[in-house]
Formats: structure tokens, sequence, C-alpha cells
């Protein structure tokens, strides 16, 4: 039986750019699918796709039992979604910007005001509830627009990038709003590149590349695919960077990635404290000094790595990719197919 969100073969084009290239998803009730990839690899396009912003070229999309082509108008009644960047009325309080929210939710004046003091409380917003948008800083902005998400609660949430600037006690305060929404039975499709989010929060993740779903499966599974653990090295002297090389691409399993700036050397090894001490005598002999060494398991981001061959905040040629083009400033959508497209 379909999950919550499902879709087959969504293909999307751009021009000569296929943002989306035959992607599948299925989510099921009540639980949260992480979908990761670098900036350009279609995760935005899918959103918006299943949000019924845009129209796919071919295959299928159910939402909350809805098919997202032939009844839009529906799978909006039962969706709430916050997009990459924070769309609310610079000229409204934030207080009038969830109240109004609300009313366009068709709760009372009553109960929108209510649940808009809530979520001030809950943002950290009180104590600028009264200002107008256009006076926040971009982090409280951003908070407002996720308020704005959560004024109900529908059956089926999605979040694109939630936390992109928020400071680190604001994403931990999100996180357990969306921990409480989940065990609440929401479902959440959530986009993100905090790959610390996507093992916090997620019961799966795909993996999306070039618009291609490349893996899929828990963060155990998905680091377990990486394979074994990691040796970590970092130099005092840049200018060894080359010589600890040489040693761990002799003693490692792998490539070896190297981070410049922080002088740390990261490869894949078997072996465990044995090959480690092996490491530290091989450094010592060719009189390379080290200011720290350690061994860890795979994280997402070796996950990332090494099946995209980059870090998950990298773009493409230093550009962005096709979902920068794709890339929309809606926020909620319900009941009343609020989006900030629609006051335009």
């Amino acid at each position: 039986m379909p999950g919550a969100i499902h879709a087959e073969g969504l293909v999307k084009t751009f021009g000569d750019v296929k943002a989306l290239d035959g992607v599948d998803l299925d989510v099921p009730e009540g639980t949260v699918l992480g979908l990761l990839g670098p900036n350009g690899a279609g995760k935005t396009t899918a959103v918006r796709v299943l949000t019924t912003l845009l129209r796919p070229d071919s295959g299928r999309a159910v939402v909350a039992g809805i098919d997202v082509l032939s009844r839009p108008t529906e799978v909006r009644r039962n969706i709430g979604l916050s997009g990459q960047f924070a769309a609310v009325d610079e000229y409204l309080t934030g207080r009038e910007n969830l109240q109004m929210v609300g009313q366009l939710y068709q709760m009372s004046a009553r109960d929108a005001k209510r649940r808009a003091g809530e979520l001030l409380e809950r943002f950290n917003l009180a104590d600028a509830a009264d200002r107008t948008a256009k006076t926040y800083s971009g982090g409280m902005r951003r908070r407002l627009d996720l308020a704005a998400a959560l004024v109900v609660s529908p059956p089926v949430m999605f979040m694109d990038e939630p936390t992109t600037g928020l400071d680190p006690r604001n994403r931990q305060q999100l996180w357990e709003v969306i921990e409480e929404l989940v065990a609440g039975g929401t479902t959440l499709l959530l986009t993100t590149q905090y790959l610390e989010e996507a093992d916090r929060l997620a019961h799966d993740i795909a993996v999306v590349d070039h618009g291609k779903v490349i893996a899929r499966g828990t963060s155990d599974q998905l680091k377990a695919r990486t394979g074994g653990e990691r040796v970590e090295v970092v130099v005092h002297d840049r200018d060894d960077l080359p010589t600890a090389d040489t040693v761990l691409r002799g003693l490692g399993k792998g490539d070896t990635v190297i981070e410049e700036h922080t002088r740390k050397l990261t490869v894949p090894v078997t072996g465990g404290a044995k090959l480690l001490a092996e490491v530290i005598r091989e450094l010592d002999t060719r009189g390379v000094e080290i200011d720290d060494i350690g061994l860890r398991r795979p994280t997402l981001d070796d996950v990332f790595i090494s099946l995209t061959g980059h870090a998950a905040e990298e773009r493409e040629n230093g550009r962005p990719g096709p979902d920068a083009a794709a890339a929309d400033d809606t926020t909620t959508t319900g009941q009343a197919g609020t989006t900030k497209e629609a006051s335009r």
C-alpha cells in the first residue's frame, strides 16, 4: 500500500536541464523522509511537484491519498509547506502574519490569535510580535515563516531546508517541534544539507543527485554502504600534507580526503586500533608532527562523498544547478492554498 507521500517516475526538465529524471519516492504515514543532495540535485523541484506548485513532464504522485495532478486543490487542503526562503508579509507584524494564515485556514479569529501567540512564544519571537516583519533579521524572518507553516497541523508536511540561516539554538528548537509533530502522526518530507539534521530526524533517507535517487535507506544502512572505519589525522604543518597523504594511502583502503584549511586528512581503513598505531609509527618515522589523530565511524558526509564525489553543500562547477531555477519562496499551503505567488 502506498505511503502518505508516493511518487513514481517523476520527470521535469527546464530547457536542456533534466531536474528530475525518473524519481520514485514512498514515505509511510507518520515517518520522516530526509531528501538529501547537493545544490541543483533536484530536491526543491521534487518538493514543488509534490506540493502542486509545478507540473511534472511525466510520472505520477499521490499525497495524503490524493492524486497531485488531477486533484491539486484537495492536496493543498491536506498539506503544509515551508519553502527555502522566508515568505512573510513585510508590512504586517509577526502576530498579524500568523493570524492571517490561521484565518486563511478557516480558523476563527479567536483561535487564530491564540495559536499565533503560542507559536510566537515557541519560536522566541514574542518580544518582536508586534513589530513589522520588515524590521526582523533574516533569522527572525525564517523562524516566522516556519511558524506560519505550523499554524495548523496537516497530516502531511513538506519542509525544504527549513533550518538554513538559523542559529544552533533555534535549529535545535525546530528539531524538537518536528519530533513532536511526527510523534502526533504527521508525515514529513524534509530536504536538508545539514547531515546532522537528517541523522537525527529522518527514519529513512533518499540521496538525490542529477535528478535521480542514487541511494535509499536508514542512516545506519547508508553508512554501512560506505564501509568500515576512518582514520582522521590533523597535521601540525600544512607542508606535511603530501607526506601524510602518502602514508595514509599506503595503509588505508581508499582515497584520502584532504581539507587543506584545517590540515586534516581522512581515509577509510580496516584493522582498527592496530592500524591506527601503525599510522602513528609511520608518520613519526617520516617526521610528520600531528596535532590530532583518531579512529571514527563513517558519517553522512562520507556517504555523500562516496556516492556523489563531493560534499553535500558543494555546487557543481561552483554554480547553482537546475534547482536554483526552480527554487521557490513559497511558504504555507493548505485549505486556503496560501502562497506568496498567490498574492502577486
